[in-house]
């Protein structure tokens, strides 16, 4: 039946907008090359109604689609999975801007937006869209959301479900919800866009959404600090919210070991400090100030941890293209991991209060299960978000390594588990997590889940094999 499928589907969106072969091939690999799998087709819609008219034609049939964004996740939850019989819809077509409104605080994208577009967009109208990651140039809105994307200002200005007021969605029956209210409160029923956000596509395709906007900074300055040790880093926290309150937008922690991956594999890559410090931390403090006066603030907080002996050195942004040099060391630090090449990943959050234990009781652990473990740690400390990698310090031994994978996972997660986190702060589940999860969720948990996903989807056929 593929030769009809392929003629129906191009009676929708137009022959040139239904891929196969070579074609289709760059949307049948995740970006780290982790999972492959062919497709019926790749479909590329232009508009809602066709997103709509795509999935009541494969609803008829009953042909498993698969959303797909910019195809930047790291949990191969936008690829099919491996001999299921399938059809990928791309939105990239879906990328004009609905509406930008100041006064309200409000822009309607459509999926298909980078969020480097939806941040220029706020930008024209001095306004800001505080969601911010390394591949903001090509990560999509419509993932952005269904992942429930988090980054590097979640301190501040939370993640993704924080940031959307209402949505747009074709259910997996064809039809399509328009929820795209622009209102702060609205308090009749079931707030139904959390449904949505963070499914990864397993309810409903996400093919539009109006996002909140914030004044924009007056001035920001950002610091890279190095601490004596992963105590003092908690220190340092603790000082840097007292002092700058809401002003506080990010505090990274960065340690040793990821640094060095960028300074090897990133060109033009330089230490921001001399020597080794063990641990950073990168900070950016932001407010309607002048910068002179923001900067002074940065710099007795650092002349204070140093009298106090957690921080051994410190250089601060005295120009935007400074600040913009030490965000590139933080931002590179995954492109720098998939140069050196395959490791252990582990995307965890523990409350802020547990790092400093889950770290050293993980380090023990690892350590005496993999001797010579290479643990390539960094992340969102200010909302207890850790990137948590293992690989070895000589690469020939990660053979080894990736067979022991199951054994460290375990270690890592379970020590989550103890300290009270979750195995998936910001990746999401995916293919790589969906049977972590079954161990790690409660079970009250799944079974609310699944009764939601057979009320909307009871055929099974959005995103099969991702989540449950």
């Amino acid at each position: 039946m593929v030769p009809e499928i392929l003629g129906a589907l191009s009676q929708i969106v137009g022959s040139d907008h239904v891929l196969t072969g070579k074609d289709a091939a760059p949307f049948e690999v995740d970006w780290r090359g982790r999972y492959r799998a062919r497709a019926i087709a790749v479909v590329r819609p232009g508009t809602t109604a066709e997103v709509a008219q795509v999935v009541s034609f494969c609803r008829e049939h009953r042909i498993a689609m698969v959303p797909q964004g910019g195809n930047t996740g790291l949990c191969g939850g936008s690829i099919p999975v491996a001999d299921d019989v399938a059809i990928v819809i791309t939105l990239r077509r879906l990328n004009r801007l609905r509406a930008v409104d100041p006064l309200d605080g409000s822009l309607c994208a459509e999926a298909g937006c980078t969020l480097s577009e939806v941040q220029q967009a706020a930008q024209a109208v001095d306004q800001l869209f505080p969601l911010a990651l390394a591949s903001e140039g090509s990560c999509e809105i419509g993932g952005n959301i269904s992942t429930n994307a988090g980054g590097i200002q979640v301190l501040r200005y939370g993640t993704m479900r924080d940031l959307v007021l209402g949505l747009e969605v074709v259910l997996p029956d064809g039809r399509i919800w328009n929820g795209l209210r622009a209102l702060r409160k609205d308090n009749t029923g079931y707030d139904l866009k959390h449904l949505f956000i963070g499914a990864e596509g397993t309810l409903g395709i996400v093919t539009a959404a109006t996002l909140k906007l914030f004044p924009r900074p007056g001035s920001q300055v950002v610091a890279w600090i190095g601490v004596t040790n992963v105590v003092a880093v908690e220190e340092l926290f603790r000082l840097l919210k007292r002092v700058c309150r809401d002003r506080l937008v990010a505090f990274e922690l960065i340690g040793q070991a990821a640094l060095e991956l960028v300074l090897r594999h990133i060109p033009g890559a330089r230490t921001p400090l001399p020597g080794r410090q063990g641990w950073s931390v990168l900070v950016e403090v932001a407010d309607v100030c002048l910068e002179g006066e923001l900067a002074t603030i940065v710099e007795s907080i650092v002349d204070e941890a140093m009298q106090s002996g957690w921080v051994d050195d410190a250089v601060i942004s005295q120009s935007s293209s400074q600040a913009m040099a030490l965000w590139a060391l933080r931002e590179n630090l995954s492109e720098a991991q998939k140069i050196e090449g395959l490791s252990v990943k582990h995307d965890i959050s523990v409350p802020v209060s547990q790092i400093v234990n889950f770290l050293g009781a993980a380090e023990s652990a690892l350590c005496g299960q993999a001797p010579g473990v290479r643990i390539v740690a960094f992340g969102h400390f200010g909302d207890g978000n850790l990137h948590y990698n293992l690989s070895m310090a000589d690469g020939g031994d990660n053979a080894r390594l990736l067979e022991a994978a199951e054994q460290v996972t375990r270690i890592v997660h379970d020590l989550v588990a103890v300290h009270g986190g979750s195995i998936s702060a910001e990746h999401g589940i995916g293919q790589l997590k969906r049977e972590e999860l079954r161990r790690y969720k409660p079970a009250i948990e799944l079974e609310l889940m699944a009764r939601i996903k057979a009320a909307l989807d009871p055929d099974g056929l959005m995103n099969p094999g991702k989540i449950l």
